[in-house]
């Protein structure tokens, strides 16, 4: 199956020397389910002709927010509709959650409760699912007509369903120990996040995530338009 990577930001750094890129973090955890993919820096104005150029599509996290004013943020609102739109499917991580969101109407702002760093557990249709998270922002209105599938007291719509058209996670089941552990140390010398989340999200390191339950559940929803 063909699937089209909308890549909405790059990882900086020494993240993106040992890892290479958003995209490639995605291809290593899907790797076990057969897919081709083709990458779209839409990050870099670069767009794919339209949705019939994949047979399923995925928006990438990014450092940056889905309500800042950059040309290229309205232009993959359209094209996120446009893809429902054709009936293609579609799965969003992060800000691919949250953009996803903001295009079909839902609501996207910087959390008040502040960071969510590394290893968090999410109720997930009455059962605890753990994977690593990384964001300020979140979906503070789910769009009419989604499902909100998982959440928990921090973040309420942590994981939302399309119908059998999207189906988005805020938190990053591409995110291993070792991209959680890049992560600490990027921001220990850059700051911005507070050292007593950064210090919880180490103690979380080796401490096991579902992150390969979903990334077949992803896998599957491509695949047969089902979780």
């Amino acid at each position: 199956m063909h699937i089209g990577i909308l890549q909405t930001g790059h990882l900086a750094g020494a993240m993106r020397e040992k890892f290479g890129d958003h995209a490639a973090l995605f291809a290593r955890l899907f790797e076990p389910h057969g897919f081709e993919f083709s990458v779209w820096n839409v990050v870099d104005m670069e767009f794919p002709g339209g949705p019939g150029v994949a047979e399923g599509w995925l928006v990438t996290g990014s450092r940056h927010a889905a309500y800042d004013d950059l040309p290229w943020i309205p232009r993959l609102e359209e094209l996120i509709r446009d893809i429902h739109a054709a009936d293609r499917p579609l799965v969003g991580v992060c800000f691919g959650h949250q953009i996803v969101a903001q295009a079909m109407g839902g609501r996207v702002e910087k959390f008040d409760g502040g960071w969510a760093v590394g290893r968090d557990t999410y109720d997930w249709d009455g059962r605890g699912v753990t994977l690593n998270a990384w964001h300020q922002d979140q979906v503070t209105a789910a769009p009419d007509g989604a499902e909100t599938l998982a959440g928990n007291d921090f973040c309420a719509h942590a994981a939302l369903l399309y119908g059998d058209r999207m189906f988005t996670v805020q938190p990053h089941p591409e995110f291993g120990d070792d991209a959680v552990a890049g992560l600490i140390a990027s921001y220990e010398s850059t700051g911005g996040i507070p050292e007593e989340l950064l210090s919880a999200a180490r103690g979380g390191l080796g401490r096991g995530s579902d992150r390969r339950d979903i990334a077949a559940s992803m896998a599957g929803f491509l695949k047969e338009r089902r979780l």
